[in-house]
């Protein structure tokens, strides 16, 4: 059974538990004042360093994928250390699961829980979409997850919203909604709770239940 119809039977009931969204936060308001807008900007500057110096997080939550119609749904947890990652994926309803792990680095991949075994090659992204039917962009996604860009390609354009915070960042042709933010804690900054990231046949929504991040 592949991976897309193994995880589709959990959509409704990731949905019934809170992963849907809202739709895409176009409406909301966004900075126009120079000086407000200069100061979101040096904010997210400063939430970027303090990143930075924490290669090693990870989060928990669930996810959403929808491709051409077709999508599937179920729980992420994603380790990253540096530019190695491993993210794990089940569905509780059929508990079944699949494990990708690769290099943002190098690209390549290793996808696991196939039927047929073990896949791998030099273009995980590529590597998932093909066994999957799933358009996911890994190595971008390890950058929007935290809120931040992909300083490895170009930003087209980028928005912040009234409280301060990133609200929309569009990059290789996705436009990346950042729904909801966790509060500040202690030292560390507000992180993403909720994001959505779609370009045309394709949409992936998150719904980060934890973050760990490690200290430097």
């Amino acid at each position: 059974m592949s991976v897309s119809r193994i995880l589709v039977a959990g959509l409704f009931a990731l949905s019934m538990a809170g992963c849907a969204t809202r739709g895409p936060a176009s409406d909301a308001p966004v900075l126009r004042d120079p000086a407000a807008l200069a100061a979101a900007r040096s904010a997210q500057a400063e939430r970027q360093a303090w990143l930075d110096k924490r290669t090693a997080w990870s989060f928990a939550g669930r996810v959403a994928v929808n491709a051409n119609g077709k999508g599937g749904s179920g729980r992420i947890d994603w380790q990253q250390d540096a530019s190695v990652y491993e993210v794990a994926l089940s569905a509780p309803v059929t508990r079944q699961s699949w494990r990708l792990s690769g290099d943002t680095g190098s690209g390549g991949g290793r996808l696991e829980g196939l039927e047929g075994g073990t896949r791998e090659g030099a273009d995980a992204e590529g590597l998932l979409r093909e066994a999957t039917g799933w358009d996911i962009p890994v190595a971008s996604m390890a950058q929007w997850a935290r809120g931040l860009e992909d300083r490895s390609t170009a930003i087209e354009a980028a928005d912040y919203g009234t409280d301060g915070r990133l609200r929309t960042l569009r990059q290789r042709g996705w436009r990346v909604d950042f729904m909801e933010w966790t509060l500040p804690e202690a030292d560390q900054p507000p992180m993403p709770r909720r994001i959505e990231a779609r370009r045309e046949g394709a949409t992936v929504k998150l719904a980060i239940d934890q973050w760990q991040l490690a200290s430097p």
